[in-house]
C-alpha cells in the first residue's frame, strides 16, 4: 500500500514536472513569435496556455498588447484588467496607460480615469499625466466640439485594411489597402495582422464622392510585395512622397533585432506612371519615418518617426524642402505637439492648419484626430479634439480635409465597417472652436466640514510666481477667472484662521475650466501649541519638507506651495521670527557644501520676503552644508538618489 502510494506521488510529479517543462516550450515559441511582432501566433499560444490555468505577469502583459497593438482595443480589457488586479505592486505605470485606453474603448470612462489617476501619481510628469490632470472635463469638451462633420460610409472600401486617404491633383483619391491584387491568387501575408501588406491604390469618385469606379493599383514603381502606404502629393502632381517598409533597390533592409522598419520615398511622375523612386536621406535603418504630409507651398514636409530625440512611441516632426530637392535638418514640433504616446499621421490644409492622430493626448480611446491651429507667426497652437463623430472610442487617423468644399476623408477602424480599418467620407457643416475664451472658476470649502468659505482671498498667479488678480470668493464660496490658453498657472487661497492652499495648473482646453480649493481650518494648529524658540515651524503646520535639486538652490515649484504656508503663518502671528537653515546632501566636498548651503538659505529668504511681503528682519537664513545630515548617507555610504534627497532640505527655526 505504501508502495502504491509512492508510486502515485512519483507519478503525479512527473507529470506536473512535463506539463510545467511543455509549458516552458510553448511559451518560448510564443515570445519568439512576440519579439517579431508576429502578434496572431503568438496569440494564439499565449491563449491556449492561459486557458490551461498557467497564470504569469508576463503572459498578461503580452496577451493584452498582442491585442493592443493591433488595435483590438476591446479584447485587450479583460487581459490589462487581470494584470492590474493580479500584480498590482509590479505593473509598469506604460500598463496603466494602456488599460486606460482600452477602458475608453469600452465607454468605460470613469474607470478610465481612476486608473489614470494612478498613472499621474506616479508620471506627473508625463505629458499625457499633465493633459489629463488639467482636462478633466473632457467629455464635456468633446461634446461641445462635437457635431461639426457628417460623416457616411464609402464603396471603396473592402473586407481588408483601407487607410490613409489623400487628394491628389486630378482629384481622385488615394488610399492604402491590404486588398488582394487584381488577378492574384497569392498575396504575401504580413506576421504582425496576419492581413496581407498594403499597396498604394487609386480611385475615381463620382460627384457624389461616395461611390467609386474600381479601384486599381498606382501605376509605376511605387508599389512591391511588401508594404507601401500613406501618399503626400504636391501641387502640380508631378511628385509624391510616400511610406515603405525599408526596400530600396530589391534589397530588404532590417535593424539590429531584425525588425523591418518604414521609410519615406519620393517619386515623380512621367506620363502616366510613378517612376525614379528615392529615399530620403534622413532615412534610417535604425528607426521608422513615415506618413508624409506637404505643406501647401511644399516647402515644408512633415512625417511620424521614433528617431532619437522623439518623446513617444512617435512623434511628429518637420523638415525643409529646398527648391533644389535637397532637405534641411528634422526638426521635433515640440511638447506642445507630441506626448509620451503615438503622434502619427500628420495632414496640413491648405490654411496651414496641422491635422493628426494622437492617443497622447485626452480623448475617447485609441487614436483621436486633433488639429494644431497657426497663429500669424507660424507657430501652432495647443492641440485640439475634433469631436465626434470623426472620433470614437477606435482609433480614428489619417485626416484629410479640402477646405474649399470642405469634403474630406478619414479612416477608422470602429464598428459596422467592411475592414479592419475602412475609410469614410466626411462634409464639415460647422467650424471647429478654435479661439480661446478660456476662464478657471471653483468654489472653496472646508476640508473637513465641506462648507463653503465666503470671503476668502484667491490669488491667480503666472507660471513666474507673479500675481495676475486677486478676488474674494462671493456668497456662494464661487471664484473665477479669465485666463488665457496654453499657459501655467498657480491658484493661491487665503482666509483668516485656515492654511493657505496652492494649486498648480496648465491650461489647454476651449472651454471653461473647473477647480474646486479646499482649505484646512487653522494654520496647521499653531493656535493650540505652545510655540518656544529652537521648534521647526514647517514640522509644526504639518508641512511636506522642502527639497532642492542636486547643486542647485533655485525653489521648486513644489516647495513654493510649502513657503506660501510658512508665509501664511507669518502674517497670521506677526510676532514670530524665524531662521532658515538649509542643508546639502553629503557628495561633493565640505567647501562646496557649505556655499551651495548658504545660497539655498537665502533664496529661501529672498522668496519669503519678496513674494509673501514679509518684513526682512523677521527672517534670517544660514547655510550648515552637509554637517546635519538626517539619515545614514554620509561620505563613505552608497546611498540611492531618494535618501540623498532627503538631506538637500530647509528648516524653519522659531528665534521668537
Amino acid at each position: 500500500m505504501i508502495l502504491k502510494k509512492y508510486s502515485i506521488c512519483i507519478l503525479i510529479i512527473l507529470i506536473c514536472i512535463d506539463f510545467g517543462y511543455g509549458q516552458e516550450k510553448r511559451l518560448e515559441k510564443a515570445n519568439e513569435n512576440f519579439n517579431r511582432f508576429a502578434y496572431v501566433d503568438a496569440r494564439k499560444i499565449y491563449l491556449q496556455v492561459a486557458e490551461s490555468g498557467y497564470e504569469s505577469l508576463d503572459l498578461f502583459k503580452k496577451l493584452g498588447d498582442s491585442y493592443y497593438f493591433n488595435a483590438q482595443l476591446e479584447d485587450a480589457v479583460s487581459w490589462y484588467e487581470k494584470l492590474t488586479t493580479n500584480y498590482p505592486n509590479q505593473v509598469d505605470p506604460e500598463y496603466l496607460f494602456r488599460y486606460s485606453q482600452t477602458l475608453k474603448s469600452s465607454k468605460r470612462y470613469e474607470e478610465a480615469d481612476r486608473v489614470m489617476e494612478q498613472f499621474n501619481k506616479i508620471y506627473e510628469k508625463d505629458k499625457r499625466a499633465e493633459y489629463f490632470v488639467s482636462t478633466r472635463d473632457y467629455l464635456k469638451f468633446i461634446e461641445m466640439q462635437s457635431g461639426r462633420y457628417e460623416i457616411e460610409t464609402m464603396n471603396v472600401n473592402s473586407q481588408f485594411s483601407d487607410h490613409a486617404p489623400s487628394f491628389n491633383h486630378q482629384g481622385q483619391l488615394v488610399f492604402a489597402s491590404a486588398r488582394n491584387k487584381a488577378g492574384s491568387m497569392i498575396k504575401t501575408i504580413h506576421e504582425w495582422d496576419e492581413m496581407p501588406f498594403l499597396d498604394i491604390y487609386v480611385a475615381d469618385l463620382s460627384e457624389s464622392s461616395k461611390e467609386s469606379s474600381d479601384s486599381k493599383r498606382l501605376k509605376g514603381k511605387i508599389n512591391t510585395r511588401f508594404h507601401e502606404s500613406s501618399t503626400s502629393f504636391s501641387n502640380d502632381g508631378k511628385t509624391v512622397y510616400f511610406t515603405r517598409n525599408n526596400f530600396t533597390k530589391k534589397k530588404l533592409e532590417a535593424n539590429e533585432e531584425g525588425t523591418i522598419l518604414l521609410k519615406l520615398y519620393k517619386a515623380s511622375l512621367e506620363g502616366d506612371k510613378w517612376t525614379n523612386v528615392e529615399e530620403l536621406p534622413f532615412n534610417s535603418n535604425n528607426y521608422s519615418v513615415a506618413h508624409p504630409a506637404l505643406s501647401a507651398d511644399g516647402k515644408k514636409l512633415y512625417f511620424a518617426s521614433d528617431m532619437p530625440g522623439s518623446k513617444g512611441l512617435s512623434d511628429l516632426f518637420v523638415v525643409d524642402v529646398y527648391e533644389d530637392g535637397t532637405f534641411g535638418t528634422p526638426k521635433n514640433l515640440g511638447d506642445k505637439i507630441n506626448t509620451e504616446g503615438r503622434e502619427t499621421f500628420p495632414y496640413v490644409s491648405d490654411l496651414g492648419r496641422l491635422y493628426f492622430a494622437s492617443d497622447g493626448h485626452v480623448g475617447l480611446g485609441g487614436l483621436d484626430v486633433f488639429v494644431a491651429i497657426p497663429n500669424e507667426r507660424g507657430e501652432l497652437s495647443i492641440p485640439y479634439n475634433i469631436g465626434k463623430p470623426v472620433n470614437s472610442p477606435e482609433d480614428d487617423f489619417s485626416f484629410v480635409l479640402n477646405e474649399d468644399t470642405k469634403i474630406g476623408y478619414f479612416a477608422s477602424n470602429r464598428l459596422g465597417g467592411k475592414g479592419s480599418d475602412d475609410i469614410y467620407r466626411f462634409k464639415q457643416i460647422k467650424d471647429l472652436i478654435t479661439e480661446c475664451n478660456q476662464y478657471i472658476s471653483g468654489v472653496v470649502t472646508d476640508a473637513n466640514t465641506r462648507e463653503i468659505i465666503v470671503n476668502a482671498e484667491v490669488l491667480l498667479m503666472d507660471a513666474e510666481n507673479n500675481e495676475l488678480k486677486r478676488i474674494l470668493t462671493d456668497a456662494s464660496g464661487q471664484y473665477r477667472f479669465d485666463i488665457e490658453c496654453d499657459r501655467s498657472y498657480a491658484l493661491r487661497a487665503y482666509k483668516e484662521k485656515y492654511t493657505a492652499t496652492e494649486v498648480i495648473l496648465s491650461s489647454n482646453n476651449v472651454f471653461e475650466f473647473e477647480h474646486n480649493l479646499t482649505m484646512q481650518l487653522g494654520t496647521g494648529g499653531l493656535e493650540n501649541v505652545s510655540l518656544k524658540p529652537g521648534d521647526d515651524l514647517s514640522k509644526l503646520l504639518k508641512l511636506e519638507t522642502i527639497y532642492f535639486d542636486l547643486n542647485e538652490s533655485f525653489i521648486r515649484k513644489d516647495a513654493e506651495i510649502e513657503l506660501q504656508k510658512i508665509i501664511a503663518a507669518l502674517k497670521e502671528y506677526p510676532v514670530l521670527k524665524i531662521e532658515v537653515r538649509s542643508h546639502t546632501d553629503s557628495r561633493a566636498n565640505d567647501s562646496y557644501n557649505l556655499k551651495l548651503s548658504e545660497k539655498r538659505a537665502q533664496s529661501t529668504v529672498k522668496y519669503i520676503i519678496e513674494k509673501g511681503g514679509i518684513d526682512a528682519s523677521r527672517v534670517t537664513g544660514r547655510g550648515y552644508g552637509e554637517i546635519e545630515l538626517i539619515n545614514r548617507c554620509n561620505n563613505n555610504s552608497k546611498c540611492s538618489e531618494e535618501e540623498h534627497q532627503r538631506n538637500r532640505r530647509s528648516e524653519f527655526i522659531l528665534v521668537k
